[in-house]
């Protein structure tokens, strides 16, 4: 048992294996690089940095074909503690090593917990608008909402995953029918069939709008300033398996349809996933400044009022570039606008781990000071004793 002990204890405190961890980490970012061209940064990160495995489809089937972002981190980071605990013996002519490698200990760590943790969402407000809730740029979701009652709405939010065909039909409590998939384009465009032409194409739908439109199939996008919308068709079972019909939803229809089923009015979307929060933002001005004589932008702002439900925040902010808004833990930035200077696009991230960049790079760069200045004065000390 002690010799299986000392084994791993020598093979992961080896520099042979720091060294290979390091050329693979080479290897995985070079690859990466290239392959943002054609997935964009966000698909890059969950594919090649956010897994255990680089995943390759052949023949509809993933296999594993390099090791991923989160596979070399986790084991460089047992390599340093174990190296640092079993190898390494403190000593004040080592102490800047060790303030580095503990700072590269913290980067490591702190890159793990943001892949964990972080959430980022946007907030679209037009002049005047307020808003509890914003909405991711990545997932979607089909909201069922129960607006039987006029002073409250019952929403289901069903993740966009979940509607993929070849599932088994979604059962709520909270709602009194089945959805079944019958269909699902992860990117689509809907346009009405009369407008293309095509009016004795069968229909995609038997209910609402849905009837008069046609689903059009586009090919996935991975671009960064881009987006994709996706579109389902869907089949309400109650009792019995009886159809209730069949609806077309998709994040290009702006407006819910409604339906009436068990003496209860219901309303159904695909939109965007949203997060909500005991409080409201409000945009009362939006500003865009450019340079004089040209359409470039020069600055952007957004003066919002912060109300919370419970009355005890009430106050106004001036969101802009590099001076963004902190509360309840999320941090709004200004991100963009639209709407010829009437919307403005604010970007919402939640961070619980912002701070340990910030640390690890105090940490090397006190430590990579504290060893040169240890060697700088060691070698003045010889300097003068040879003198």
């Amino acid at each position: 048992m002690s010799d299986l002990r000392q084994s791993f204890i020598t093979f992961f405190t080896s520099l042979r294996v720091t060294v290979v961890l390091l050329a693979l980490s080479i290897i995985l970012i070079f690859v990466a690089t290239l392959d943002q061209v054609n997935l964009g940064i966000w698909a890059v990160q969950e594919k090649y940095f956010r897994t255990f495995f680089v995943l390759w489809d052949i023949k509809g089937f993933p296999v594993p074909v390099f090791p991923g972002g989160y596979f070399i981190g986790g084991l460089l980071l047992v390599n340093l503690v174990a190296s640092h605990v079993y190898r390494f013996k403190f000593a004040w002519k080592k102490s800047g090593i060790q303030l580095t490698h503990a700072g590269l200990i913290v980067l490591l760590v702190g890159e793990l917990l943001t892949g964990l943790w972080q959430e980022e969402y946007q907030l679209r407000l037009d002049e005047g608008q307020s808003r509890n809730y914003s909405e991711s740029y990545l997932f979607n979701e089909l909201a069922v909402i129960d607006a039987t009652d006029a002073d409250w709405d019952q929403v289901v939010a069903i993740p966009e995953k979940q509607l993929k065909t070849g599932r088994d039909p979604i059962q709520h409590e909270r709602l009194p029918f089945r959805i079944a998939t019958r269909a699902y384009y992860p990117n689509a465009a809907v346009q009405l069939r009369e407008e293309l032409g095509n009016q004795s194409a069968p229909a995609p739908a038997t209910r609402d709008i849905g009837a008069r439109l046609a689903i059009i199939p586009m090919p996935m996008t991975y671009k960064q300033n881009e987006r994709n919308l996706p579109a389902a068709v869907i089949e309400l079972l109650g009792p019995n398996n009886v159809s209730l019909g069949t609806w077309v939803v998709s994040t290009m229809l702006v407006q819910p349809q409604t339906f009436d089923y068990a003496g209860r009015t219901f309303r159904i979307a695909m939109r965007f996933e949203r997060t909500y929060k005991p409080y409201s933002v409000t945009l009362l001005d939006f500003t865009h400044d450019r340079y004089l004589g040209t359409e470039i932008p020069k600055n952007f702002a957004s003066k919002v009022r912060l109300h919370s439900e419970d009355g005890t925040t009430d106050r106004e902010v001036l969101i802009y570039m590099n001076n963004p808004l902190r509360y309840d833990g999320l941090t709004f930035y200004q991100a963009g606008f639209d709407n010829n200077d009437r919307t403005t696009i604010l970007q919402v991230v939640r961070n619980p781990s912002w701070l340990l960049p910030y640390i690890a790079c105090i940490l090397m760069g006190l430590g990579l000071t504290v060893q040169f200045g240890i060697h700088l004065f060691a070698f003045v000390s010889k300097r003068r004793a040879s003198a």
